[in-house]
Parts: structure tokens; C-alpha cells; sequence
């Protein structure tokens, strides 16, 4: 791959996939850093968690991953704002396209767990008929239409990764066989698989395959990426000093 540091060419010879794969593992890496961070505001809103979530990826990406530049709020389909994108400060030629500052190649949408009120419940997955629901909007091609693979990201504020899969996996099996809003037809297939959870950071991973029905591809596989928001206090030891707080591990 060219020099990203050249601004007069265009760098070429990565497959797509491979350049969005690198992204997450990118962004997967930083979350516990990021809940960590002692400078990090103490917020539970959405917009904020993902503004400084964005915030904070940039930093580490200027240091450890300079090709990719993130960005809140971009638009999607008509006025439709995705929560973060993921372009180059150069442009490049991925597998057969090619991107340039202007266009993304990674949009990744942020949801709390629980949703803020008992009407959004299921938000994670479906807004019905409001057509706020995270993976709903990846279906109906609102978000990431150009894309073949995109991410989420789920701020667990209450209970864990594991009663989170089986409770969202559990919204998708109620959903099969039924349009809650038009051309978004649900299948117990699009549960989320491959899941795995990393107890000492508390951050769980997995994916999922979803049919598309307006969209530049027939199908769009999303990563998922939960992180637990809560802060914990390790078990004081002998010889310890009083002051117990310490970071989530």
C-alpha cells in the first residue's frame, strides 16, 4: 500500500473487507481505554457517549492508526444522521472502489442498553414504525446503503453482555415472519452469533447477517461491540493504601 502520508497519490492494493476488518479490530481495542479514561466526562446520554467516543478515537488513531479519521454524526439516506463514520485523509482504492475524504467506508451506530425509556425498548434491534431501530436501519439500507459490513455499539448501563444477547437475540426470534415497518422483514436467522465476551476488560463482540431490500447489497453483515459502562472497585489487599478506586479492568 502507497505512503498515506502522500497527498498526490491514491493508495491502492487492500482488499475492502480487509481495510473495514482492521478498522474494528482498531476501534474493538480502544473501548476499554476509552471507559477508562480518567479525563472521560461521566455521561449515560447517547449523543454524548458517542461524541466522545468519536473524540476519543481520533486521538488514539492519530497515534497508533493514522489512516482513519472518525466522524459524529454523518448523514445517511436523505436527512438521517448515522452516530459515527469511519474516511480516510487520503484517498484510496479498496478492492474495486475508491474513497476519498468525502466518503466513508465504516458507519457504526451507538445504542444504550437499556434504551432510556420502556417505548424503546427494543431500539437495539427495531423502532417498528418510528424507524429508529439500530440494525432496522442497516436492513431498510437508511444507513451505510453503499456498505457490506458495518458495527454497533451497545453502552451496557445495566446487567451484562450475556443477558444482553440472549434478551436482544430473544426480540429478533419475536420478530420472525413479520414487516414492523415496510420492506423490513425479520428472520430468526439474524440472530447475533460468534459471541464472545473478554471478562477482564467486560467487553463483548459478536456479528450478524441481515437481508437488504434497498441497498447497494443484497446483505449486510453488522459487528457487534457491547462495553460495560459501570464502574467497579477492585477488592482491597493486604498492604493496600485506603484509597481503593481503580479503573475497570
Amino acid at each position: 500500500m502507497a505512503n498515506l502520508g502522500d497527498v498526490t497519490r491514491i493508495t491502492s492494493g487492500i482488499a475492502l473487507n480487509t481495510l473495514v476488518n482492521e478498522t474494528l479490530d482498531f476501534v474493538r481495542k480502544q473501548l476499554a481505554g476509552w471507559r477508562d479514561d480518567p479525563d472521560r466526562p461521566e455521561e449515560e446520554a447517547e449523543e454524548k457517549l458517542n461524541s466522545n467516543l468519536c473524540d476519543y478515537l481520533n486521538f488514539r488513531a492519530r497515534h497508533s492508526y493514522p489512516m482513519a479519521v472518525f466522524h459524529h454524526e454523518e448523514f445517511q439516506t436523505g436527512r438521517r444522521r448515522i452516530d459515527l463514520s469511519v474516511k480516510t485523509e487520503h484517498a484510496i482504492v479498496a478492492g474495486t472502489r475508491k474513497f476519498t475524504k468525502y466518503d466513508p467506508y465504516l458507519v457504526i451506530e451507538g445504542k444504550r442498553l437499556p434504551a432510556p425509556t420502556k417505548d424503546r425498548e427494543m431500539e437495539y434491534v427495531t423502532g417498528r414504525e418510528e424507524v429508529s431501530g439500530g440494525l432496522q436501519r442497516f436492513k431498510l439500507g437508511l444507513h451505510g446503503a453503499t456498505l457490506e459490513i458495518a458495527a454497533m455499539v451497545g453502552y451496557v448501563q445495566d446487567d451484562d453482555p450475556n443477558a444482553w444477547l440472549v434478551r436482544i437475540n430473544g426480540w429478533i426470534t419475536a420478530l420472525n415472519g413479520t414487516d414492523c415497518s415496510k420492506g423490513c422483514h425479520w428472520s430468526s436467522c439474524e440472530h447475533i452469533g460468534d459471541y464472545r465476551l473478554t471478562k477482564r476488560a467486560r467487553i463483548a463482540s459478536g456479528t450478524s447477517s441481515h437481508p437488504r431490500t434497498s441497498a447497494a447489497s443484497p446483505e449486510i453483515k453488522v459487528r457487534h461491540f457491547w462495553i460495560c459502562m459501570r464502574k467497579t472497585r477492585r477488592r482491597k489487599k493486604k498492604g493496600d493504601r485506603d484509597n481503593l478506586s481503580s479503573p475497570l479492568s
